[in-house]
């Protein structure tokens, strides 16, 4: 199956609201914090149409332990090999994945490395541009999703490495095994 990576598409930050408002209704003052992150929450960016999201919960097991809830709305948990993190894709009728839910402790929600891209990616549109480019390039000779995300590391490395230093934070490692 092909990466299919499209042109920004000024629907997603509304698709984004409206998964925010299904999950803070069915799941009221689970996550203190929800935002949707990624490329499709920077204007003008090109992105693979999945919407992704983020939101803080003071306790992962509670999270794990709402299973059902989140089933509902469509959300089923994939072990994908993160630390302290849940990850639940959102497929819809046609096996597609429309959503991804990342789900972080409270405690862990301002270092995000997510986050400070997504919005160093905001601030800096030639940095933006330069990311469109390789995502691009890597969908038209790459089909697997893990060596995709592996092939824009590097990049991603030195935009978060540059975005944490404008903000004074130490650096970190993007992609921890």
């Amino acid at each position: 199956m092909r990466i299919r990576v499209v042109p920004h598409d000024s629907e997603w930050p509304r698709q984004a609201r409206v998964a925010i408002t299904e999950l803070t209704d069915a799941l009221p003052g689970l996550f203190p914090e929800i935002e949707h992150m990624g490329s499709t929450a920077v204007p003008g960016l090109a992105a693979k149409p999945i919407i992704d999201l983020m939101a803080a919960a003071h306790d992962l097991d509670a999270v794990a332990d709402r299973a059902d809830v989140l089933a509902a709305l469509g959300y089923r948990r994939e072990q994908n090999g993160m630390r302290d993190r849940l990850f639940y894709p959102r497929i819809d009728a046609a096996g597609q994945r429309t959503h991804h839910l990342h789900v972080v402790r409270t405690a862990d929600w301002d270092g995000q490395n997510e986050r400070i891209l997504r919005d160093y990616l905001r601030d800096h549109p030639a940095a933006a541009a330069d990311y469109a480019a390789l995502k691009q390039a890597l969908a038209e000779e790459i089909s697997d999703p893990e060596l995709y995300t592996r092939r824009k590391t590097d990049l991603i490395q030195r935009l978060v490495d540059a975005a944490r230093a404008e903000l004074g934070l130490p650096l970190v490692p993007v992609w921890v095994d």
